[in-house]
C-alpha cells in the first residue's frame, strides 16, 4: 500500500505515524515483539486470542511492507517463522511504550470510577 507523507501542517505527522501504526492489531503486535524480541505466529495468536489467523496475518505483512518488522522463515519441517522488529521499526519503540503507560494509567482511572461509582450506588 503506497504511504502519504504528511508535512502539511501542525498534526500531520501524527497522520504518518497512524498510517503505520493504526489498526486494532499493529500496536499490540510491536509491544509483543518489543518485549520478546521475537516471536513465532503461534505465540502472537496465543497472547492476543481476540485477533483472528487472518487478520493478524494481514497485520504482519502490513508490517513487514512498512519494513517495520522483519520476518524470517527457516527451512525446516514444519515450517518455522520468527518475526522481529527491524532497525527501522525500532524507531517506534518509545510510543509504542507511551501508549502503554498511558493504557495503564487509562485501566486504573477507570477501574477507580467504576469502583467510586459501584460505592455510590452501594450507599443510595
Amino acid at each position: 500500500m503506497k504511504r502519504h507523507i504528511y508535512d502539511c501542517q501542525a498534526g500531520c505527522p501524527v497522520e504518518s505515524t497512524l498510517q503505520v501504526i493504526a489498526g486494532k492489531w499493529k500496536s499490540v503486535i510491536l509491544y509483543h515483539l518489543f518485549t520478546n524480541e521475537t516471536c513465532r505466529f503461534s505465540e502472537l495468536q496465543h497472547w492476543m486470542p481476540g485477533c483472528s489467523r487472518r487478520m493478524l496475518a494481514l497485520q504482519l505483512q502490513e508490517l513487514i511492507n512498512d519494513d517495520i518488522i522483519i520476518k524470517k522463515v527457516y527451512p525446516v519441517v514444519p515450517p518455522k517463522t520468527e518475526y522481529r522488529v527491524s532497525t527501522f521499526g525500532q524507531t517506534l519503540e518509545p510510543v509504542i511504550l507511551a501508549m502503554e503507560q498511558w493504557g495503564n494509567y487509562y485501566n486504573s482511572v477507570s477501574k477507580e470510577k467504576e469502583n467510586n461509582g459501584a460505592s455510590s450506588r452501594v450507599h443510595q
